[in-house]
């Protein structure tokens, strides 16, 4: 299954609750709640580029699937870690949270987890 492609968010859920438990501002969240930003991926086999879109702000990541690569968090933070494909899914592990991305009805849909809060954003495909 390829991720390549542009994404637009479509919704989001528990979106809120699970910004302020790991530890995103309030001004933040509120500025970042209703935005329409995309999604960009690029992949060439195990090798990834993910980018998140935002007015005024891009994070990008770059990880080749089943090897240490250095990532960064929604609160901007750097880590290393080793991203999987469990059953079609990128599976991550971020210092304070689990997420997956997988593709769904031609829909990028990712999970985040943590705390007992499931965050899911669901993105239709532009391109």
């Amino acid at each position: 299954m390829s991720f390549s492609g542009k994404y637009e968010v479509e919704s989001q859920e528990n979106y809120d609750a699970f910004m302020k438990l790991i530890g995103i501002p309030d001004a933040q969240i509120e500025k970042g709640k209703n935005f329409k930003y995309t999604t960009e991926v690029v992949q060439n086999g195990n090798e990834f580029t993910w980018s998140q879109i935002y007015p005024g702000h891009t994070t990008t990541n770059t990880f080749v699937v089943g090897q240490e690569s250095e990532m960064h968090t929604m609160g901007g933070k750097t880590f290393k870690t080793v991203v999987k494909l469990e059953g079609g899914k990128i599976v991550v592990d971020f210092p304070n949270y689990h997420h997956t991305s997988e593709i769904v009805d031609g829909k990028l849909v990712e999970t985040s987890v943590s705390g007992g809060i499931t965050f899911k954003r669901i993105s239709k495909k532009l391109a």
